[in-house]
Parts: C-alpha cells; structure tokens; sequence
C-alpha cells in the first residue's frame, strides 16, 4: 500500500459546511479564480481572447462588458450588482495577477530574474441594459451597481484621495497602514495603540496616532455634477443633479456640456456640518455615484440611441433613393402651419446640416446653419421654433429677454463647500450637437448678443473670468425670431431700418427671411379654412397617435443622416458655384453704383460658405456622399428668395415707386434744400409739419429725406430728431 499519496496533494475550494441558499457567501478565492478565468479564457470567436489582449495592449485599465461576464458564468455579473463594493477589488486584484503572470520575467537590482510584481488595473464596466432616471434612485440602490445618463454642468479640480493612510504612534514610534474607504469616504483611525509597555515605560495615551501625509498612498480623484437630461425633465420641474466620484484613469477626461452615460455604484457620504438644515439630524447621508464605468454619449457617431435596427437602416436608405426626398421632408416641418414653403425648407436645412471640415492647418469650418426670422407678429415664427426644439435630436429653447450672457455661454459658479470655483455651461454649451432656439432676439440686450458671436462662427466659447481661463465647444445651429423695431414690417424705410441688427451679426446668419403678413383676399381665405380646420379636427388626431410615430420617424432620421452622411462638393458644382458667387458681387457692385448706396445685408464670403452648407444639408436629405450641381440649384434658389430678397427689400426696391411718386419725392427734395440752406439744422417733425401745411404726403418728405440721407445731402443728429444740411 505504499506510495498510493505520492506526487501531489489535492484540494478543492469548498465551504466545510454547506448550508441551504448560502449562495451569498462565495468564498472570495473563487470568486477571484473565476474572474482569472474569464480574463484569460473569455474568448469570442476560436482563438480571439479580447480582454487577454486589451490588458497587455493597455495595462492601466481594463473595459469589460457585463453581457460577455454573463455569457462566460451566470453567477458573476450578479455578485457584482448585488455588492460592487465587495467584489470589484477582487476583480481588479485578477486582473493584475492575470497581467503578471502575462508578461516576461523582469531583472531586479541584483540582475537574477525574478517574477513581476501585480500592478493596479483600473477595471471598468459597461452594459446594454437602459440607463434608470435620475429621479428613481431610492434607497433601495444603496450599494448597489446603477446605470445612469445625463449632461454634465461641472467638473472640480483633481485631488489627491488617499488609498493607504500610514499612521506614526507619538509615544512609542510604532507604525502602521491604515486602507481609506474608496469614494468620498474617509480612512477609520483607531483609537490605542496595540503596544505593550515595557516595565517603567509609559503606556500609550488614547487617540496616539499621527497621519504622515508623505509616506501615504493616493490616487487621483474628482467630483462631477450630471444633470439629467434637458428632454427626459418633467414640464414645469427644475432639473435633478447627482453628484459623481470619478478616480485614477477617468479623472479629467470629462468637460462640462458633455453628456454621459455613467456605470456606477450608488453611495452615500456624511455631507460636511456646514449645512444648518442637518444640524441635529445624525443619521442623514448624501447620495453620490461611485463611477465605475463611464460612457461619453456625445460624438457625432453615437447621438442618443444611434443604434439603428438594420430594419429601420433599410427604410432610411429607401427614403433616401426615392424621388422629391426634398418635398417629402419639407411637407413633414411644422405642417400644422399654412404656407411659408421657404421657411420650412430651410428650417429642413438647418436640422440636417453641412459637413463640419478640419484643415491640415487646425482651423475649422462650421457645418452648421444659422436662420433669422424677422418679421410681422403672427406669422407663426416661434410656432417653428417650437416644432424645431421637438424634432431637433438635442435642442435647447430661450427666449431673448429671459436670458443672459451668462446663461447662453457660461457661468463661474463657486462651490458652497470647497469655495472653489467652477464653469457651469449655459444653452449653448448644452446644445452642443443640436440647435439652438432664441426667440424675441432682438429683445436681447446688445452686450448679451455679443456673447452669441463667436459661438456661431467659430464655434466655440472662450471664457476668462474668476481665475479660469477655458475654451469650450458649442457646436450648434442658431434658429432665431425677431421682430423689427417698430413691431411690424414698415414697407416705407429701409432695409437697414427694419433689420435693426448690426451686420457684424447678421453676416453670421446664413439665411435671413423677411416674413411678411400680407392681406390678399384668396390668400386670407386658404389661411382662415386652414386654421379653423385644425381647431376643429385637433380633438380627433389627439386619439390616433400617429403624429407621434411620425415626429419621431423624422428625428430617427435626422440622427441617422447626421451620424452616417458627410458629403461634399462635386467638382461641377463648385464651379458653377463659384461663378454664382462673382457674378452676385459684381451685381452688388452694380446696384451700388446705381443707387450709390450699400447693400443692408452684406453678401461676403461667408454667404458663398453658406450656399455650399445649404447644398451640403441637401445632399445629406438624400444620403448622397456628393452634392451635386442640382443641390447648388437649389441652396442657390433658397438663398435667393431669402437673404438676397431681404437685401434688396425695403424702400432700396425702386420698383414700388410709380412716376407720380417719384414726381412728388422730387418736389418733397426741392422743398427740403429751399427750406434748409448749407449747414442749418432744423428738427425733423417742425419739418414735415411745416411741409404738410403746404399739402405735401408725410410719408412722401421721408422718402424724400432717407433718399437724401443715403446720398449723403442731409444728417441725421441727436437720435435722428434733428436734420442737418452738408454741402
């Protein structure tokens, strides 16, 4: 019987006594083998072990998916949502013995080879599953795995956390390392010291330890603040914060306006005393989020949901061969409006979009496309915004009296607690990606408009205020609504009187649309049958949700040409483009000459970038790679009945003047020089006072002295109240 134990002894991992539904208590030795394993051997397809080579190729940190933990043992991924606290150190323990046993025997100071020592790999974890509302998380999360998304408004500076906090007895000299809970938790120092005194020594008092900050080990941690998203808030409630711990290899790789989708392990922390509400109360905590796995939901490729079923790709792709795509989605914008067939095309336009470019050199050119809308009250301007802030994939709405520079760019903001400051970013920072809608726009004042400049055209917001100097990204489409000064469309100034905007903004606007309301008895009568007809049949559409599918048909849609689709322009367009471009200049040029005067509405070179966006966007309707010469036809034809129709509009429209008028402007001019000799200045109301008395048209003597003005013959002084004649 000898020898029948020799060679090797066996052991196997089990409790000594197993009791019933003792499933929670896994030995933390098994558990670790397992995660080994599954790094190890978790293979794809034959052969392809994904996590094996995502450690060696980076071996700071290590992305795992849940799906593929379940797919690999059942049991995992349910111990690591039930206690994430618990068993993600074990993981992270795995991983970095997996890596040393992965990598070559290194040589130590003596040159013998010796085995690697583990290293800390941060492990980090994503899912599938959907993100839980903000307004959800109860207590019944606490300590538990949670998926959450949202914007983020703030990030605080890097700090230092403590992992091992290395302790100094002051009687006795005694050492010893205390671990520091992970998160926002503190270190628990004990109160004696375990030393025993020697005979005639004095014994160790309470509370003898000193922290020796040098010789402790930290990690890099930093706090953000997620909002929840602007679409997911209740009407009428102000949006939710949470406040997030992120540490090692996710710190500083979020900005504020980026919007997230945050793995993490929902934890409480003893907020500081300072707060005078919680005073007496002592079992009170914060929640927070312990990140452990962060996903930035913000690039271009992935907006929202940007996993299209491969049924939906195929209807996309077939809308997109069709014939009249262009008609089809201009008759799907805003239809509950009557008419303003230009508008809705370029508000089709604008929720498209051109193809952003980066230069070899570094400079960027906007893909985006801005749209005024100036004119008459009730001519359903903000009823497209609305309907813009629904369809737009991410869409911010202001209006222009209720919103400051501040709110629009940025905000310094300092924290109650660490009374350090912080960027908060406003609308435009939000709506990075999408658009933003700004009614009564010219209700701003003039130094908050400023602020809006350089967001649309260089897109993006530079902010040097309270010791912190950023620039931060704010890629978006302006659609504005204003009003002219006088409150409605004065067909008897000018251009420049009724746009009362200065150029420097209006140049950045691609598309500039005069809407007017005109009586015309036909076209009142369409627009009356109309409206009544939607008053009366709103009841029963309210039952069938179609509306809503189709709404969100063309969201869909718009995410799916804006994440797959960047075209560009074809050789042939850009010529005939080009020769578009001169011979508008030199008409410009022309008319100025004629009339000596110059344009309201500048036509530079940021108009020619603005019709090839526009035929960009219309290339993009189609899922066409190339816009075409028929796509410049046509951004060519909208830009025309837009802001070329606003440049020559107004009073510089010679062609409304019949010969009697220009008769009678004629006279009104003779009178005017009669009465004023070179240099006298004369108020202007004495002046049509004393002119209508000798039965001249009011309306007549304005021209007449705007056409003057514009010659230069007379000046207007203290806010145009009175005239004064040049040579």
């Amino acid at each position: 019987m000898s020898g029948w134990d020799e060679g090797a002894v066996y052991f196997s991992d089990q409790p000594q006594f197993p009791e019933a539904g003792d499933a929670a208590n896994v030995s933390p030795h098994a558990v670790l083998t397992k995660f080994k394993e599954f790094i190890r051997n978790f293979e794809i397809e034959q052969n392809c072990f994904p996590y094996r080579e995502a450690l060696i190729d980076n071996p700071k940190r290590l992305l795992v998916h849940l799906e593929d933990l379940l797919a690999f043992d059942s049991d995992l991924p349910s111990l690591i949502r039930s206690a994430p606290a618990d068993y993600l150190p074990v993981f992270e323990k795995a991983a970095g013995e997996v890596l040393a046993g992965l990598k070559m025997r290194e040589a130590n100071e003596g040159g013998e080879m010796e085995e690697p020592l583990p290293k800390d790999v941060q492990i980090l974890l994503t899912s599938r599953e959907d993100p839980v509302s903000m307004r959800l998380l109860g207590a019944q999360y606490i300590s538990k795995l949670v998926k959450i998304s949202g914007i983020s408004i703030a990030a605080s500076r890097v700090k230092a956390k403590a992992t091992y906090v290395f302790l100094v007895c002051k009687n006795c000299k005694k050492t010893r390392e205390v671990p520091c809970r992970p998160g926002l938790g503190g270190a628990i120092v004990p109160r004696s010291c375990d030393n025993i005194p020697q005979p005639g020594e004095e014994p160790c008092p309470l509370d003898p330890w000193m922290v020796v900050p040098d010789r402790s080990q930290y990690v890099d941690q930093q706090t953000l603040k997620l909002q929840e998203n602007p679409e997911d808030v209740p009407t009428g409630e102000l949006p939710r914060n949470m406040l997030l711990s992120v540490d090692r290899h996710l710190v500083q790789t979020i900005v504020p306006g980026t919007r997230l989708t945050v793995m993490g392990i929902y934890s409480i922390f003893q907020a500081s005393s300072s707060s005078n509400s919680h005073k007496g109360a002592v079992a009170i905590r914060q929640p927070y989020i312990r990140v452990v796995g962060l996903e930035d939901t913000n690039e271009a490729s992935s907006r929202g949901p940007a996993n299209f079923t491969p049924d939906e790709e195929e209807e996309f792709k077939k809308f997109g061969d069709s014939q009249d795509v262009y008609a089809n989605i201009c008759t799907k914008i805003a239809p509950s409006i009557f008419g303003h067939e230009d508008v809705k095309r370029a508000v089709a336009c604008l929720l498209f979009g051109g193809s952003r470019k980066s230069l070899p050199d570094g400079v960027k050119l906007r893909g985006d496309i801005n749209v005024l809308l100036l004119g008459d009250p009730s001519t359903a301007k903000s009823q497209f915004l609305k309907f813009v802030e629904k369809t737009a994939p991410i869409a911010v709405y202001t209006s222009g009296k209720g919103s400051s520079a501040a709110g629009l760019t940025a905000s310094v903001i300092r924290d109650s607690s660490t009374r350090e400051f912080y960027l908060e970013g406003g609308a435009m920072v939000l709506a990075d990606g999408g658009v933003v809608c700004i009614d009564e726009f010219d209700k701003m004042r003039p130094e908050d408009r400023v602020a809006i400049h350089e967001a649309m055209e260089q897109q993006t917001i530079s902010i040097a205020k309270a010791g912190i100097t950023t620039v931060l990204n704010s890629r978006t489409s302006v659609l504005a609504a204003a009003n002219p000064p006088s409150g409605r469309y004065d067909d008897l100034k000018t251009a420049q009187d009724n746009i009362d905007l200065q150029t420097t903004i209006l140049s950045r606007f691609d598309l500039i649309f005069i809407v007017k309301d005109i009586r015309k008895y036909s076209q009142d009568r369409e627009i009356a049958s109309h409206i009544i007809r939607v008053h009366a049949s709103a009841e029963k559409f309210s039952g069938e949700n179609t509306d809503a599918k189709e709404d969100n048909w063309l969201k869909r849609y718009i995410q799916y040409c804006r994440a797959r689709c960047h075209p560009r322009l074809s050789k042939a367009a850009a010529e005939i483009l080009q020769q578009k471009y001169v011979t508008i200049r030199m008409d410009m040029k022309r008319r100025a000459h004629e009339t000596g005067e110059a344009a309201p509405i500048p036509i530079t070179v940021r108009q020619l970038e603005a019709i090839i966006r526009l035929s960009e966007s219309l290339a993009k309707m189609r899922l066409s790679h190339e816009a075409t010469e028929d796509d410049v036809g046509k951004a060519f034809k909208l830009f025309d009945t837009s802001t070329m129709d606003a440049a020559r509009s107004g009073i510089n429209q010679q062609i409304n003047i019949t010969g009697e008028m220009a008769n009678e402007i004629k006279q009104a001019e003779t009178q005017i020089k009669r009465r004023m000799g070179i240099g006298a200045r004369l108020s202007e109301r004495r002046l049509i006072e004393d002119l209508a008395r000798m039965g001249m048209n009011n309306s007549m003597v304005r021209r007449a002295l705007l056409i003057m003005h514009q010659r230069g013959e007379v000046e207007y002084q203290r806010e145009r109240r009175s005239i004064v004649r040049k040579a």
